[in-house]
């Protein structure tokens, strides 16, 4: 494994001799920016091997995404050997149809110490709840960007991630152009809950195994694929594809949505997300 051909992969580069903040954020935009957030080796016969290694040749050399467990492990190796202050949290996603947490951990987060400060770093959530740049742990402030508001809340050494819900404007729902639920107050989704005990990959194995046989879980039940773009996200969910523009000044995102055949479908990871699988899909 070698920084230079993971910078190669995610078309950085810029100077990095100093662990700080700056280099930091740059590296984690690059980062989502250039590798999706997918699901896609469940649901062409691949098994996910979650060691680095593995993790390495799958997204480095061959030019794949991957899920939390993948796309943080990597991200996490990059900037040990930078030499950041980092460790591994485990989170428990919320689940809005039960509303609840999961009660097992099933996501892998970061936490970078620069200068006495903490942030949180996670390029695995995908889709509209994924960050842009490093956030500090702190509860209770709000943390505008891009995407949207983020927040921290933390009780008796438990930490909430959350955001502010914004308004999706869909121009192909109807003659008159459609919005989505408007904002109230207070209309917050919760993401995700953790700790800061630290965590090692292995304590990920078992859920890495059980997410690829259980058939409950979302993971198993669609095909997913997410980028974050310069301007805000595309995504390939199942045959649907969906290019979202942030725009961040009237608190309201431009959505637009398209159905896909098969054959659309893989030339769409192909052009948009510049993937190409080594075994067939079944989305």
């Amino acid at each position: 494994m070698d920084i230079q051909e993971y910078f190669g992969r995610i078309s950085y580069n810029k100077p990095h001799k100093d662990a700080d903040l700056q280099t930091l954020t740059a590296i984690f935009q690059h980062h989502i920016q250039a590798i999706p957030f997918e699901n896609l080796s469940m649901h062409c016969g691949e098994t996910i091997e979650l060691d680095l290694q593995s993790t390495y040749n799958k997204i480095v050399r061959k030019k794949r995404g991957g899920w939390c467990l993948e796309s943080n492990h990597l991200l996490f190796w990059a900037l040990k050997e930078l030499g950041y202050d980092i460790c591994i949290l485990g989170g428990n996603s919320y689940e809005p149809a039960e509303r609840a947490y999961t009660a097992e951990m099933n996501h892998i987060l970061l936490k970078v110490v620069i200068q006495g400060n903490s942030y949180i770093v996670d390029a695995g959530f995908g889709g509209t709840y994924q960050m842009w740049q490093p956030l500090r742990l702190i509860s209770g402030k709000d943390q505008p960007q891009v995407p949207g508001i983020f927040r921290f809340m933390e009780d008796s050494g438990t930490w909430y991630f959350e955001k502010v819900k914004r308004k999706h404007y869909i121009p192909e729902q109807s003659e008159t152009p459609h919005f989505t639920d408007t904002p109230g107050v207070g209309n917050i989704r919760k993401i995700y809950r953790f700790t800061l005990e630290p965590r090692h990959i292995n304590d990920f194995q078992e859920l890495n195994t059980y997410l690829q046989v259980s058939p409950d879980n979302i993971l198993q039940k669609k095909s997913l694929c997410s980028l974050q773009t310069t301007e805000g996200l595309i995504a390939l969910v199942g045959w649907t594809f969906t290019e979202m523009k942030y725009s961040y000044t009237e608190d309201t995102d431009l959505v637009h949505i398209t159905t896909l055949t098969d054959e659309e479908v893989e030339k769409t990871l192909k052009d948009k997300f510049s993937i190409v699988l080594e075994n067939k899909l079944v989305p």
